[in-house]
C-alpha cells in the first residue's frame, strides 16, 4: 500500500482563485503528504498567491499553455515516489484522493471514476459515455471514466509515457490509455464529482473532437489493428458483395470490385505491420 508521505499531489490551475485555497486545506487536513503543488497555468486573478498562502509548493507559467503542460511541469517537478493529480477546481473530494493512493500497492492506476450524475452536464455526460464505449472498444477492456482528472499513479510510470502527454485537456484520456495498453494493473474506483467552482474550461465540440482524435493515435501506437481492422473490412466487404452481384447477374468481375478487395487486404496488412512494431516497442520497453 501506497503512504500519502511519499505522494507528491500535482494540481494543474488556471484561473482558480476562487477555490484553490479550499482545494489545498481540505487536501492538508486529509493526509501527510509529501508535497503539495500547484502549477498555475498562467492564471490573471490571483490564483498562485491564494494557493501559496494556503501552503503549497507553486509552480508558475508565464502564459496559458494548457491543462496537459501544466500536469507535465508538475510530474518534473515532483519528488515524491507516487503522484496524485487533482483537479485544481474543487471537484474533487480530498478523502478519495487518499483512497485512490492506498491502492497503488495493487495497481499502478488508480482513478477516479465519477458516476454520470455526478458530471455536469447532459450533454458533457453524452459526450462522455461515447468516448467511454470507443475506449472501451478500441483498448479492450472496461472504461468507465475515460476523463476523470483524479487519478494516482507511481511517478516513474507517468513519466515513462510524458512524451505522449499533449498540452490540452486529454492528458487523462492519454494516460488512461497507455496504461492499459502498456498492460499495467488499472482499476476505476468510485468518486464522486461535486459542481465546480467557476465556468468549465472544456469546450463540449472543440475537445471533444480532440479527446476523439488523441483516443485514436494512442490506440494506433499500442494497439492498431483495433483501427485497421474495421477499416479493412469496409472496401473488402463492399467489394465482395459488388463481386458477387456481378458475378451472379452479369457472369463477370469488375476491376472496381477487385479494386477494393485488394485495398481492403493492403490496408489490413498495413495494420498488421503496425502491430509487429507495436509489439516490438513494447519487448524493447521490457
Amino acid at each position: 500500500m501506497a503512504e500519502s508521505t511519499a505522494t507528491s499531489v500535482v494540481i494543474p490551475a488556471f484561473n482558480e482563485a476562487a477555490v484553490i485555497g479550499q482545494v489545498v486545506t481540505a487536501l492538508k487536513t486529509a493526509a501527510p503528504w509529501h508535497e503539495i503543488i500547484v502549477v498555475d497555468d498562467g492564471s490573471n486573478d490571483g490564483t498562485s498567491a491564494r494557493a501559496r498562502e494556503a501552503g503549497a509548493t507553486v509552480v508558475t507559467h508565464p502564459y496559458n499553455k494548457g491543462n496537459g503542460a501544466a500536469v507535465k511541469t508538475g510530474l518534473r517537478r515532483a519528488s515524491g515516489e507516487f503522484i496524485l493529480i487533482s483537479d485544481g477546481d474543487g471537484q474533487h473530494g480530498a478523502l478519495d484522493g487518499v483512497r485512490l493512493v492506498e491502492m497503488l500497492g495493487d495497481y499502478d492506476l488508480v482513478i477516479g471514476a465519477r458516476s454520470g450524475a455526478s458530471q455536469a452536464t447532459t450533454g458533457r455526460r453524452i459526450g462522455n459515455r461515447i468516448l467511454n464505449g470507443l475506449a472501451t472498444y478500441l483498448s479492450g477492456r472496461p472504461i468507465p471514466d475515460l476523463t476523470s482528472g483524479l487519478r494516482a499513479a507511481r511517478r516513474e510510470h507517468l513519466l515513462e509515457f510524458i512524451h505522449l502527454l499533449p498540452n490540452g485537456f486529454s492528458t487523462p484520456t492519454t494516460t488512461t490509455l497507455s496504461f492499459v495498453k502498456a498492460g499495467y494493473n488499472v482499476a476505476f474506483e468510485p468518486a464522486e464529482a461535486a459542481p465546480r467552482e467557476g465556468q468549465s474550461k472544456i469546450k463540449l465540440a472543440q475537445d471533444g473532437v480532440k479527446f476523439f482524435l488523441i483516443l485514436l493515435r494512442v490506440i494506433t501506437l499500442f494497439s492498431p489493428l483495433r483501427i485497421f481492422v474495421p477499416l479493412a473490412a469496409i472496401p473488402f466487404l463492399l467489394g465482395t458483395g459488388y463481386m458477387t452481384w456481378t458475378l451472379l447477374w452479369y457472369v463477370r468481375v469488375t476491376n472496381s470490385s477487385v479494386l477494393l478487395i485488394v485495398l481492403g487486404v493492403i490496408v489490413f496488412l498495413i495494420g498488421l505491420v503496425s502491430e509487429q512494431i507495436a509489439a516490438l516497442r513494447f519487448e524493447r520497453r521490457r
